[in-house]
């Protein structure tokens, strides 16, 4: 799928849920707000540990999950809100600081199904912690407008209504974007399995 995998030490706060999630009944939707602290050697070498915090929720019955990321505490990357739709295979990523939509094939490589994600969080909330991991990096391309949202499926089709939609494509894994492309390029760092995913997606060169 043409990622970098950039080797970090990684540790992880407990995600923190909702009261009424300690139900022994599965909910319909469950909400967890998370906190994980990880370094940065690629790009805040010096700054020790840095926080990444989201809100997830994860809907079982529909099969998806929607991620809030917030703004971040020492920039660098953009807060946004993400859809994985496993019914429809895609994801799609709401770019808060330029109010823009993008869709892409859904990566079930790095991607954890709703089940298995929230047993994941289920279990970091009773006290285990996540296990030393690697910050991945993908590098996407945006590719041409998406004129009509709803084909994409109602979660996505909701999430991006009356936004600038554009389709992704992935790059195949290469030597480091140069610091000319960096400046057409936005990253989103989010996390959706053990490890922190950081998004980078350029304008099309």
């Amino acid at each position: 799928v043409g990622m970098i995998l950039k080797r970090s030490q990684v540790g992880a706060r407990p995600c923190r849920m909702c009261p009424w999630l300690c139900s022994p009944q599965v909910p319909r939707e469950s909400l967890f707000h998370c906190g994980v602290l990880y370094e940065d050697s690629l790009h805040s070498p010096l700054r020790g540990q840095l926080e990444l915090r989201e809100d997830v929720r994860i809907y079982l019955e529909e099969n998806y999950e929607q991620i809030n990321v917030p703004v971040p505490q020492f920039g660098g990357s953009d807060p946004a809100d993400i859809i994985h739709d496993f019914q429809r295979g895609l994801t799609a990523y709401h770019d808060l600081a330029l109010d823009k939509c993008y869709v892409i094939e859904l990566n079930t490589s790095v991607v954890m199904p709703p089940r298995s994600l929230w047993e994941l969080l289920v279990n970091v909330k009773k006290g285990t912690y996540l296990p030393q991991t690697y910050l991945v990096q993908e590098e996407m391309v945006a590719t041409e407008p998406v004129r009509d949202v709803e084909q994409l499926g109602a979660f996505i089709g909701r999430l991006c209504r009356g936004k600038d939609t554009y389709g992704l494509r992935r790059r195949r894994a290469r030597p480091r974007i140069s610091r000319r492309e960096a400046g057409s390029c936005r990253r989103i760092r989010h996390f959706e399995n053990t490890f922190v995913i950081e998004t980078v997606i350029c304008k099309t060169s």
